[in-house]
């Protein structure tokens, strides 16, 4: 069996990936959006942490999280988020009924894929490479035009702080931007 290592920094800024089973599209409904946000503001009374970065896709999540001193307990975070998202999650629109019996044994749902993706940001260089990569994210997958189109992004607020152009990666008027490289992290992650 393999053996998962993840890296805990006390402190540390962490790139997160998760993805909905067999790549569902739970998050196209305004009302799974707001069923997220709402599990997401529990586990941040419970745990505080900050958000850096964030984009919800109809089937996977990017986030950025920043943790408290001397606190590393991001995985714990991300299974108390999935847990009381899918609780809140009518069972009519849970996507699997049937599931295999490795994930039955495991008192799993099919509304998670059981593992997820995590990078430890290293700088602020590398911090700035992924908070691009999931501004850009719904314009590489074919779901906006622009990173200012689309709704359930960070990028807004960080318009707002003065981190972005509101034109940045813009194709609006026939603009032909100038696209960051994101292979390096688009190979870590598998091309989500």
């Amino acid at each position: 069996m393999p053996e998962y290592r993840r890296t805990h920094i006390p402190g540390g800024k962490y790139f997160l990936t998760l993805l909905t089973y067999n790549r569902a599209p739970l998050f196209k409904t305004p009302e799974n959006v707001a069923r997220l946000r709402e599990a997401i503001k529990i586990v941040k009374a419970e745990m505080p942490f900050d958000i850096l970065g964030a984009v919800i896709l109809p089937d996977h999540l990017h986030f950025i999280w920043a943790l408290p001193p001397d606190d590393e307990a991001y995985p714990t975070r991300v299974g108390r988020l999935k847990a009381l998202f899918t609780k809140q999650l009518p069972i009519n629109q849970r996507p699997v009924t049937s599931l295999p019996k490795s994930r039955r044994k495991r008192r799993e749902t099919g509304v998670w894929q059981r593992r997820f993706w995590e990078h430890a940001l290293r700088n602020e260089e590398d911090f700035k490479r992924h908070l691009d990569y999931i501004h850009y994210n719904p314009v590489k997958h074919g779901y906006s035009r622009c990173p200012h189109s689309w709704p359930s992004s960070s990028f807004h607020q960080w318009v707002e702080k003065g981190g972005y152009s509101s034109d940045w990666c813009c194709r609006c008027e026939e603009r032909l931007p100038k696209i960051p490289d994101f292979t390096h992290i688009e190979r870590s992650v598998g091309e989500l």
